[in-house]
């Protein structure tokens, strides 16, 4: 009897063992978007000072060709002002005249747009920027030319959730990793299967509609597995153990405590 409790143990400790191994990557979703106003400077510099392992950013195209870090396509959302301006029929100069923090909190008031060259300056050595591409592929000659001159290239990763945009992207960046990104289930078979032909890297999906199925279509073509967005320890610990290689989330030094210490 005390034989075989010895062993259950020996199990249980190389099982949890392997899981602090292969803990996945922590995204900081839009920056540490709980604490600051997302997809600004503040928000990267902050996730990265509480110790994300990576920062996702949404990009759009002005239409002057720079390329701006906006979720919406429009500024009515995280921009104070009368008028609401649409993204990709606006110059840069507009855009960058906008407050884009003070919705968040007082103490982040001046905070502007950035451009995707501003937050690229801010990821330290050995650190990841996840770059969501809401727009289209029009986007990619203007994005080569941002992430070449930054030289971060090796620590960029692309994810979108357009199909043609993703593939377009793999072309533009062979040597990058590339998610393509969904919330839906049905078909999901099928799309891994052309993501793996087409030369992606991974799927970046809702938690919601992970399961070990999914998982294992995903090993099956030699996909990676990251999902959004996760405030929920307990869903992200299941998620690390089901495989999941990277999980975004609004409260990134939390939830990795929250994780470690469960």
């Amino acid at each position: 009897m005390i034989y075989k409790m010895k062993i259950c143990l020996t199990l249980i400790t190389l099982f949890f063992a392997a899981q602090l191994m292969g803990q996945p990557m922590i995204i900081a979703h839009r920056g540490a978007s709980y604490l600051a106003p997302e997809n600004t400077v503040a928000s990267a510099k902050l996730a990265w000072e509480l110790g994300a392992d990576a920062v996702e950013v949404d990009i759009h195209l002005a239409k002057d060709n720079r390329v701006m870090v906006i979720h919406d396509k429009d500024t009515k959302k995280t921009c104070s002002g009368k008028k609401n301006f649409t993204v990709s029929k606006t110059p840069s100069v507009l855009l960058r005249e906008l407050d884009a923090g003070l919705w968040k909190d007082e103490k982040y008031k001046g905070e502007k747009i950035p451009f995707l060259s501003e937050i690229l300056h801010t990821v330290p050595e050995g650190k990841t920027l996840v770059v969501e591409i809401k727009c289209g592929s029009e986007v990619l000659p203007h994005l080569k030319r941002v992430v070449e001159k930054s030289g971060k290239q090796s620590q960029v990763v692309f994810i979108s959730f357009g199909w043609q945009t993703i593939l377009d992207t793999k072309q533009e960046f062979p040597e990058n990793k590339c998610y393509w990104l969904s919330s839906i289930k049905p078909g999901l078979k099928r799309k891994a299967e052309k993501a793996a032909e087409a030369g992606l890297d991974g799927l970046n999906l809702r938690h919601t509609i992970i399961t070990p199925e999914v998982m294992d279509v995903a090993a099956k073509h030699n996909l990676e597995v990251f999902t959004w967005t996760v405030d929920d320890p307990v869903v992200a610990k299941n998620l690390a153990a089901m495989g999941v290689a990277g999980i975004t989330t609004n409260r990134p030094n939390w939830l990795k405590e929250q994780i470690e210490n469960q």
